[in-house]
């Protein structure tokens, strides 16, 4: 069978038409205007479909479907094995890398959403090597805080070794990402099992009542447990909220914070936030802080973190002293300076 070289939407309108029009007038409902007339399109410039190319494209299909099957239920590695047996691994390897593709998969895709510093604690056994490899995957931003969050004796290991890698074999990725994925999964599940505490559950109810009633509850948490009070009190407001405050609150709040530590807590901060923070402050102001930030060198996470956390409580004792108000209730961070 001759192979038919034919871009994505070119190989969906043969589809389509192979499958005839009451089958495709069914797809056509779950596509938006855009895709429809793409597909419409390629339809028209079809000038006819030979059965052996639709069975081409048929087959192909199938062994895309029969691979992501395989690949949710036991990985990468599983569908190689599965299909390896039944077609070669040529093709096994041909039709797993087109479906990666598709699903827009990369390898230890399982770590994307953890916390930098959980991943640090949790590669930090690992051979440099790996951690490097692994680095080498995660978004830049997600890498830097994990490499920053690795113990000092093995960060320039890691370091060397990922500006030195060239090629990786999949075999090597692939067995290594099997491994850390179990040994992932397990921890997560035992660590989901400690860390659920009702705390994320009372944070989000407390961002839902009036300002009154919110202090009520913290303080009367604090009597009892001040460590959890205190835990609340910094989920109630992050540095990531200060977006929600309007200028005259955030230039009050400015005016009070420490130029180091508002240089730190900016350490990773980029887009929104800092535009915010650089619009609300007198232009030399601005830059000095734009010049002590170009002066840190690289930082824990935890060091960021602490920064601002000093700015936080800036942020609270404002309010507390009744010099902002950050209005709750569900009425999205209006705030009213008094």
């Amino acid at each position: 069978m001759a192979k038919v070289s034919l871009t994505g939407p070119q190989k969906a309108a043969r589809l389509l038409v192979a499958m005839g029009t009451e089958i495709s007038a069914g797809i056509f409902k779950h596509l938006n205007e855009e895709e429809i007339d793409q597909l419409t399109l390629e339809i028209s410039k079809i000038p006819k479909l030979e059965r052996e190319e639709s069975q081409q494209i048929i087959s192909e299909l199938k062994e895309l479907l029969m691979a992501q099957e395989f690949i949710s239920k036991g990985g990468i590695e599983y569908a190689k094995e599965v299909l390896g047996r039944a077609l070669g691994q040529a093709r096994a390897e041909e039709i797993i890398n087109r479906s990666i593709e598709t699903l827009k998969m990369r390898p230890f895709d399982f770590m994307k959403k953890a916390d930098p510093s959980y991943l640090a604690n949790f590669l930090g056994k690992e051979h440099p090597q790996t951690i490097a490899v692994i680095l080498s995957y995660l978004d830049p931003q997600k890498a830097s805080n994990v490499l920053l969050n690795i113990s000092e004796d093995k960060r320039g290991d890691v370091a060397k070794r990922l500006a030195g890698m060239k090629n990786v074999s999949p075999e090597f990725i692939g067995s290594v990402e099997n491994s850390l994925r179990e040994k992932f999964e397990k921890e997560v599940v035992t660590t989901k099992s400690v860390a659920v505490g009702g705390v994320e559950s009372l944070v989000n109810i407390l961002h839902a009542v009036d300002r009154e009633t919110e202090k009520t509850i913290v303080d009367a948490l604090g009597e009892t447990e001040p460590d959890l009070a205190e835990e609340v009190r910094k989920r109630l407001f992050t540095f990531d909220d200060l977006i929600k405050l309007d200028d005259r609150a955030l230039q009050r709040i400015l005016r009070e914070v420490d130029t180091k530590d508002l240089a730190r807590a900016m350490k990773s901060v980029t887009g929104t936030i800092s535009g915010l923070i650089y619009k609300n402050m007198p232009k030399r102001a601005a830059e000095m802080l734009k010049e002590e930030i170009s002066y840190l060198g690289p930082m824990r996470l935890s060091e960021v973190e602490d920064a601002q956390g000093k700015v936080i409580a800036v942020v609270r004792q404002l309010e507390e002293q009744g010099e902002i108000m950050i209005s709750r209730g569900g009425k999205g961070g209006e705030t009213i300076i008094e």
